[in-house]
């Protein structure tokens, strides 16, 4: 639902002059704005490159993208906005897009056309009285000839829309084809969005050196994952557009809870935490970085065993990626080494090699998840893909994505060794596969626990 939909949202607990009188005075002694010159994005050629393709994909048919409606947290409070990937991706729009844009792809005329909300003149009641959009409140969107310049792209008022579109047989992303289609047109990545990846990787490294330096103050304290959390976040909203994804600050066995943000826990001097996190920059390109520190600074005995042993399978997804090979045969990887440290510990029923038949796989107990995704817009991106050009496909030059192995031990898992039990590590980096083989986005972040050790002491 957009706006122009509920206009008397708040409405009970307004108190803002609508009289006559009022709406003469109001709109009245403003200074004239003058025109600003804007120059056009450097991403701009590259979206219109994609939309070029959507075009050639869907010949003879009228495509549209919507950029989507705000979504509401409270009543008539919103989330932050953010537009659709598929949105963001063909225009090149990205944290400053106008709420319910639409572009419209129309291979008939072959022309690309942008609908968008303008600001409202002193003149109307949405400038002082609507909360919703209006300019009094959120501020002054921009004009359309300044967006037509910034993303060179023809655009119109979005109360043009429904008119353009009347009588058209539309294809939205309602429609299977097209959803797959944009979401795979994301799997290999242009030189802009490499670029935005590396903005938003260094950001996100900033950010995990501000989690160290914070580390002493999370300790013995009423929800002291939470400290590590806003550290991070405050370097996100700084640097970059918001988090890319809710912040995993697991200490201790909250570790083991592979989706855990609640970030309420206790961290304790002698634990790990593990902190998964990513900026997303203005682009809307977003890390997904994962670290296993030790809070003391040094790792126990039976800390750096499990450790050393995720990042064995993390190095032996690293030494298979290249061009060429299909993207499961990444987790293949991961998991043989996984397989054999688990056999080697004598917690498999079965040997490595018979754990590894698909229909046993005993060893994922303790890493039920994947070792890879790919990375971009979306930190889960592409997701609409068909598995033939995802897990079955070979990867190519420009693909970006993540390697991440873990293991896992409940504290309550009768099956693991007594010494394990309540320590959970994972190991993720964002890789970028180059013409021969890949290059580690996130390698100024350090991987060998010696390393890391010697970092933290360093930022400490």
């Amino acid at each position: 639902m957009n706006q122009d939909e509920n206009p008397d949202k708040g409405a009970t607990r307004s108190r803002t002059p609508h009289s006559k009188e009022f709406l003469d005075y109001i709109s009245s002694g403003w200074a004239e704005k003058s025109a600003t010159k804007v120059a056009a994005d450097k991403v701009a050629p590259f979206a219109k490159k994609r939309r070029q393709a959507v075009a050639k994909a869907f010949p003879g048919k009228v495509v549209v993208i919507e950029a989507g409606a705000p979504k509401t947290r409270s009543n008539d409070t919103e989330y932050r906005y953010r537009p659709h990937a598929a949105f963001a991706h063909l225009t090149g729009w990205g944290s400053r897009t106008v709420a319910d844009s639409v572009l419209v792809i129309d291979t008939k005329q072959n022309k690309d056309i942008l609908f968008l909300r303008p600001t409202a003149g002193k003149d109307s009641d949405e400038f002082f009285a609507n909360s919703a959009i209006g300019e009094f409140w959120v501020g002054a969107r921009p004009t359309l000839e300044e967006i037509a310049s910034l993303l060179d792209v023809e655009t119109r008022d979005l109360a043009e829309l429904d008119a353009f579109l009347n009588g058209v047989d539309k294809l939205d992303l309602e429609n299977k084809e097209l959803a797959q289609f944009v979401s795979e047109l994301r799997l290999v990545k242009d030189s802009y969005e490499i670029e935005q990846m590396r903005i938003a990787v260094a950001a996100s490294v900033s950010g995990f050196e501000d989690i160290v330096r914070v580390l002493p103050k999370s300790v013995g304290i009423p929800k002291g994952e939470r400290v590590i959390e806003t550290a991070f976040f405050a370097r996100a909203r700084q640097e970059g557009n918001d988090l890319g994804y809710d912040t995993i600050a697991a200490a201790g066995k909250n570790a083991c809870v592979l989706h855990w943000i609640s970030n309420d826990g206790e961290v304790k001097a002698n634990e790990l935490v593990l902190v998964d996190a990513g900026v997303e920059a203005d682009s809307l390109y977003t890390a997904d970085i994962t670290r296993t520190l030790p809070v003391s600074g040094k790792f126990t005995a039976a800390q750096k065993e499990i450790y050393l042993a995720v990042l064995e399978a993390a190095d032996a997804a690293f030494a298979v990626a290249k061009p060429g090979i299909k993207f499961r045969e990444i987790h293949a990887a991961a998991m043989k080494v996984i397989a054999q440290k688990t056999s080697d510990w004598g917690i498999l029923p079965v040997s490595a090699e018979e754990s590894l038949d698909e229909n046993k796989q005993f060893h994922r107990r303790w890493m039920v998840h994947g070792t890879s995704h790919h990375l971009g817009i979306d930190v889960h991106d592409c997701a609409q893909a068909r598995k033939e050009m995802y897990l079955d496909a070979e990867l190519e030059e420009g693909m970006i994505f993540t390697i991440e192995p873990g293991l896992y031990f409940h504290e309550d898992d009768l099956l693991a060794p007594e010494k394990f039990r309540g320590i959970g590590i994972r190991i993720e980096d964002d890789v970028l596969v180059t013409a021969n083989g890949v290059e580690n986005l996130t390698r100024a972040l350090p991987r060998d626990p010696d390393e890391i050790e010697a970092w933290m002491a360093k930022l400490s």
